[in-house]
């Protein structure tokens, strides 16, 4: 049973990397706060991403254990659709140039609180893009809200451990970059970006083929049966 917990703390914490890896305007808006303020605004900003993503996936987790029953019915299709879309994301984020938002972007004297608040709301407005993304990703990790729904308080211990390992996944990377970023803040150019979407993007694509070539590696076993 204990080694169940750590099984489903490090799939949160996967999940919570992944879902956060993408250079979009949330991540664009971190690094820029980080480059214009400092490394503080940066990791509380990068916080306030992980507390709403960790809110969202919450209900994420709650809506895929509604649905369980479904889901694992069509297991093989929504692993391939969820690996296409997540190609089709990779493929989005390759093609995008952060470069004239971070040039819009201006330093406003706002506290960290502010900071923190201000990208919170942010990322809980875009509630409708980051759950089915977020939801995606629980498809292939392949964590079960049946399993957390349906065996009373060991069941909940493990969709804590899910939503703990998810956070900590996310204010991980968030601090890793804030980190990063500032290390090379003097010789950190915008066009920078272009090459951090790129990589993100080539490494989304790929976890997306591996998804669906995974799945039909597991369901050619079975064809002659």
């Amino acid at each position: 049973m204990g080694f169940e917990f750590v099984e489903v703390l490090f799939r949160g914490i996967y999940v919570g990397i992944a879902a956060s890896i993408t250079v979009g305007p949330v991540a664009v808006l971190c690094i820029q706060r980080t480059l214009s303020k400092n490394r503080r605004s940066g990791i509380v900003s990068g916080f306030g991403v992980a507390c709403a993503d960790t809110f969202l996936a919450m209900f994420a987790l709650f809506f895929y254990s509604l649905l369980q029953a479904s889901i694992e019915q069509y297991s093989t299709l929504l692993r391939v659709v969820a690996g296409i879309l997540v190609v089709i994301f990779g493929v989005y984020i390759f093609s995008q140039n952060p470069v004239p938002q971070i040039r819009r972007n201006r330093a406003g004297k706002t506290s960290l609180w502010q900071d923190f608040a201000s990208i919170f709301g942010f990322t809980i407005a875009n509630f409708v893009l980051v759950i089915p993304y977020i939801l995606t990703f629980f498809a292939i990790f392949k964590i079960s809200g049946a399993d957390m729904t349906g065996n009373g308080f060991s069941g909940l211990l493990l969709a804590v451990f899910t939503i703990a390992g998810f956070f900590g996944g996310a204010a991980a990377w968030w601090t890793l970059l804030a980190f990063v970023i500032n290390l090379f803040r003097r010789r950190f150019r915008p066009r920078h970006m272009l090459t951090i979407n790129h990589v993100a993007g080539v490494l989304i694509g790929l976890l997306g083929v591996y998804t669906i070539l995974s799945t039909f590696f597991d369901i050619f076993p079975n064809v002659g049966h």
